[in-house]
């Protein structure tokens, strides 16, 4: 197939073709569909969870609605196996300086209702994604572009046709990884029917990429859902099966159970009580390989003593009561690395030596002396809880971290579960939440900006804590507008200094994807942020 690289007029972008994350393949077979052969149209399983919202790109920030968006629609560019950018809807992206790019799509590309992608679809999607009063989940991800604002309704005045397949961005200060973020699903298109009834859209979504939603009744909520082969989808993830049905699975271990059993195809997540032995069960069908997730848990600032100097000293007492090296050995076999930083190890500009970071280390002496003094500003009263989903493998390590902190600081500490991830997320996001929570990050592009601003930024949308630093918003600002690479890892790490300082997220480790797949397929790769290129997997020949 072919690929056309990003042209980069000016400057280059930050982390492309720095990392080297090799994908997992099963070594079977190659990519191509075999024309005329009936596996060709056989159709993928794999394991989900129930969206949180409706599918609209620019308000969902989730994996189990993330995993289906990807799939369906093809933003500008698209992300290889390695992480690298690859030109998907974008004939060009030409960055004329750090703050002005002209993007020139491929003609004849068309929604799966027969409409020609065009500029008008890209720039009405991130207008819409971008309006406050929308309160869309990723509208921070426009909050570089000329005109947008968090206050008021208002156009993105950077965002400029020059013709039907050419369109300039106009960025209000430099970000100079803004190119790469352009494959992360907030920047795909949409068709003129979204804009009719957008609630509607969300449950029966209609994209332009690999695959398909099979039909009005194809989302059966809770339950699964059923996408089809784009056969008009000419970019460079054309699919080489017929579909892929995604089943929303209540806990990790059925999906396992599925696994063993060959009912479902192609799994990203092996519980906890199986890390152990998987890897002997599946042999060279087994995937353990780095990726770019990482674990915590988030104390929002809101919360009675946690507020202020008596909050900072209880959650570096917290994270100090913590015994990851124990826990990431114990419960994940391996398949975890203690945190040294906000970031993860396979994004470029990673480092084990920020200033700072030991306060991740576990030093149950320091953590009593901190514990006390907050104690001496507020004494502390009630137990410490750590919500989590049910339905993603949680209650092991939550049960082993807050284990941890009790016998350490000598308080009631225990997790407290919630039936699914959706049920998890709207306390969360509507701030009802009132204890600690898991939280985490998969990254959205591979830049180490994402790991940071998204998350920890003044009013980000993913800043579950409500944290605030000025010093911190500078140093982030500063360095996403300078094109040095060298500047802007200096700029992120001083950042990141402050963070150590403030803990607005305990960090716990980075998680390695475990994974698997059934004896009924080949040509299976997961990528570098821990998802299976699906697109690529095909039945095994009988």
């Amino acid at each position: 197939m072919k690929r056309n690289k990003i042209a980069l007029a000016g400057t280059a972008l930050f982390a492309i073709g720095a990392l080297a994350l090799a994908g997992c393949a099963s070594g079977g077979g190659d990519n191509s569909s075999g024309g005329g052969d009936a596996n060709a149209d056989a159709i993928i399983t794999t394991n989900g969870s129930e969206p949180e919202n409706p599918l609209i790109p620019t308000n969902t920030n989730e994996v189990g609605g993330g995993k289906i968006l990807d799939e369906i629609f093809a933003g500008l560019i698209y992300y290889d196996a390695e992480g690298a950018p690859v030109n998907d809807m974008a004939e060009e992206i030409t960055t004329e300086d750090p703050q002005n790019l002209t993007v020139k799509l491929k003609e004849g590309q068309t929604f799966t209702d027969g409409e020609e992608v065009t500029a008008d679809n890209f720039i009405n999607a991130w207008n819409e994604g971008a309006k406050a009063s929308n309160g869309h989940l990723s509208s921070y991800f426009f909050e570089d572009i000329e005109g947008f604002s968090y206050e008021e309704d208002s156009e993105l005045t950077g965002l400029e046709m020059v013709d039907d397949y050419t369109f300039t961005i106009a960025l209000n200060k430099p970000a100079s990884d803004f190119a790469l973020r352009l494959g992360y699903s907030a920047f795909y298109p949409l068709p003129d029917v979204a804009f009719e009834d957008m609630d509607a859209f969300g449950q029966y979504p209609i994209g332009n990429g690999p695959y398909m939603i099979d039909g009005e009744e194809a989302w059966q909520h809770d339950v699964q859902i059923d996408l089809v082969r784009n056969d008009d989808y000419e970019g460079g993830r054309q699919a080489a099966n017929g579909g892929l049905t995604i089943k929303f699975y209540a806990t990790q271990e059925s999906a396992y159970a599925d696994l063993q059993s060959n009912e479902v195809d192609v799994i990203d997540a092996i519980p906890t009580n199986a890390l152990a032995v998987f890897e002997d069960e599946f042999g060279d069908r087994a995937v353990n390989q780095p990726s770019a997730v990482f674990q915590s848990f988030t104390i929002g600032q809101y919360l009675p003593h946690f507020s202020g100097e008596e909050g900072q000293l209880r959650r570096q007492a917290l994270s100090m009561a913590i015994n990851r090296e124990e826990i990431t050995e114990t419960i994940f076999s391996g398949s975890r690395t203690p945190a040294a930083d906000f970031t993860s190890p396979v994004i470029a500009g990673w480092s084990d030596s920020v200033p700072g970071s030991e306060v991740l280390e576990f030093n149950p002496e320091k953590a009593v002396e901190l514990w006390a003094e907050a104690d001496a500003i507020s004494p502390w009263e009630g137990d410490f809880k750590i919500a989590y989903n049910a339905d993603g493998g949680h209650n092991a390590w939550v049960d082993a971290v807050s284990n941890s902190i009790k016998n350490t600081l000598g308080i009631e500490a225990s997790g407290d579960p919630y039936p699914t991830f959706q049920d998890l997320r709207t306390k969360v996001n509507d701030r009802t939440i009132t204890t600690a929570s898991r939280s985490g990050w998969q990254a959205d592009y591979p830049g180490l900006y994402n790991f940071l601003g998204p998350l920890y930024a003044t009013g980000a949308g993913s800043n579950d804590g409500d944290y605030s630093n000025a010093e911190f918003d500078d140093l982030i600002k500063a360095g996403i507008s300078n094109p040095d690479a060298d500047a802007q890892i200096e700029d992120f790490s001083k950042a990141q200094e402050v963070l150590l300082q403030d803990l607005p997220a305990i960090p716990l480790w980075y998680s390695n994807v475990t994974g698997g797949f059934s004896e009924d397929v080949e040509n299976v790769t997961f990528g570098w942020n821990s998802v299976p290129l699906y697109y690529e997997i095909t039945k095994a020949g009988e």
